[in-house]
């Protein structure tokens, strides 16, 4: 007897679960999205978006779930695309059955997003469709197909990150400088992307300066900034210490510009990372017109040097305690309000361990009239031999300026370092080919590391001392520059003596040394 088949058809979609007789509209929305924030992709964008509403609306059998869509977002990473992972978190939720998107490409260029993604949501029965490459997920060759076009996605990523980032560097290594215009203090864009002086923003990094040569600390400044009213360099109302911090190490107030400090490392994740030698640096003098004159720079930084380098706590309350110090424990005085609630009230300046521990400072206290008087007498003194002083500095920098022999070390540790470099290369090369008896080999590689990170120690002290020797002659001359024009003082200049003074010792009433910033 022939056997007899009957074909019973499916009335349950193996996917949603639902009838297939069941007259169930699908919930569809749409992804768009546009890599950058230019006019000609800001059409692309809002034309993504109309086309897909207008697409979703004119099915009977779809209802309208919305359009997600980012602006100026890399594909490259899920992460920061907030349309994105609003869609998903939706889908998952049951708002959304069907997910519709120009290409492979609109949705992610990263094999492992896409890949990931598409799964997490089949498994919740959310279907994307890619129009381009005409794909719907739910098809058992699409994952394939989708591993394919989201690597060629992700390559072509890679070639336009490399290609841009070697238009950066090629710009940098000829000397081209940029900022990010819209959060840097001071400058604006000029016909060319050059830096141009804003000269209203300019003041307040001038301001800056000043109160921090007055003594004052970054948070201070901070502190002053925000009571003031002044927006920050991105436009906030509250100041922070790290961005005063940032304007005062800034090198391009001076004119100059440091390239290339950062890198970006992955592609992918798009994170920069500090540059500490991985890539080249360009430091570029006089690139643009600076805000503020080179000595004062210079004398910024040897002030944080300086307020770094004391043993006691540094502080900022104020301008005349930043700079005064104990002769007996090398400590900061700071300032003491006597008869605060009387007629007799006044500030006297002490110094800060005073009565701390068993032997009391013998150090007097001291009026600022006292502290005014000493810096006065001591000015005047030094201006009445500046002559002879700037001779002697003109001197001893021909001296000091010679730094042949500290170069002459460097270079002979930085030739040890690549080849040494070279040597740790070939060996792992050699032990990747060659079965090499592995005892033997460690002992070998960590020798010759042992070998580079001497050699990296030696390169690094003496391009520290390099620097130290230009740093000094720097200050030497921003000294000179100082008092050259200068002329005995009659009352006490707040500018000269945050900008001048190094320091003040104060050993009794009548022993106050003041050193000057030579």
């Amino acid at each position: 007897m022939a056997k007899s088949i009957t074909t019973i058809p499916a009335t349950i979609s193996r996917f949603t679960d639902a009838p297939l007789s069941a007259p169930v509209k699908r919930k569809v929305a749409a992804y768009a999205r546009v890599s950058t924030d230019h006019e000609e992709q800001q059409s692309s964008y809002e034309a993504q978006v109309s086309y897909y509403t207008d697409y979703i609306r004119g099915r009977s059998d779809w209802e309208f779930a919305g359009i997600f869509a980012d602006e100026g977002i890399s594909g490259c990473s899920i992460k920061g695309r907030k349309g994105f992972q609003t869609m998903v978190e939706e889908a998952l939720a049951g708002k959304i059955n069907l997910i519709i998107t120009k290409s492979v490409s609109r949705f992610a260029r990263n094999t492992v997003d896409s890949l990931s993604t598409i799964r997490k949501l089949k498994e919740h029965n959310v279907e994307c469709y890619f129009e381009k490459e005409n794909i719907w997920t739910f098809d058992s060759k699409c994952e394939l197909l989708l591993s394919i076009i989201s690597s060629i996605s992700q390559e072509e990523s890679r070639s336009i990150s490399e290609n841009v980032t070697w238009g950066h560097r090629r710009r940098m290594a000829d000397g081209k400088v940029s900022v990010p215009f819209g959060r840097f203090l001071g400058y604006d864009r000029g016909e060319h992307g050059e830096l141009v002086v804003n000269e209203k923003e300019a003041e307040i990094v001038r301001e800056i300066y000043k109160l921090f040569l007055s003594g004052l600390t970054p948070h201070s400044i901070a502190k002053t900034l925000t009571e003031r009213g002044i927006p920050t360099p991105g436009g906030k109302v509250k100041w922070s210490s790290s961005t005063v911090r940032s304007i005062l190490t800034n090198e391009k107030y001076k004119g100059d510009a440091l390239l290339q400090k950062t890198f970006t490392p992955d592609y992918l994740t798009k994170k920069t990372k500090k540059n500490d030698g991985q890539i080249p640096q360009y430091y570029v003098e006089g690139s643009h017109d600076g805000i503020i004159t080179p000595e004062i720079y210079e004398a910024v930084q040897a002030e944080m040097e300086r307020r770094k380098g004391n043993k006691s706590r540094y502080s900022g309350v104020d301008i005349l305690a930043s700079k005064l110090i104990c002769g007996d424990c090398g400590g900061f005085y700071s300032p003491k309000v006597w008869h605060s609630t009387d007629q007799y009230r006044r500030v006297i300046y002490q110094c800060g361990h005073k009565y701390k521990g068993e032997h009391h400072c013998t150090t007097p206290n001291l009026t600022a009239e006292a502290i005014h008087a000493a810096f006065i007498r001591s000015f005047n003194e030094m201006i009445e031999n500046k002559n002879e002083i700037i001779a002697n500095l003109r001197e001893g920098v021909v001296i000091a300026s010679d730094t042949t022999e500290l170069e002459k070390h460097r270079d002979a540790a930085k030739d040890e370092m690549v080849l040494l470099s070279d040597m740790i290369e070939n060996l792992i090369s050699e032990n990747a080919r060659i079965a090499l008896d592995q005892t033997e080999y460690n002992k070998k590689y960590n020798t010759l590391i042992e070998r580079f990170e001497a050699a990296k120690t030696q390169y690094e002290s003496f391009e520290q001392q390099i620097e130290d020797t230009h740093r000094r002659l720097k200050r030497i001359e921003a000294f000179i520059n100082n008092v050259r024009e200068l002329g005995p003082l009659t009352e006490f200049d707040e500018e000269l003596w945050g900008v001048l003074v190094e320091s003040v010792t104060v050993y009794s009433k009548d022993d106050i040394r003041v050193e000057f910033r030579n």
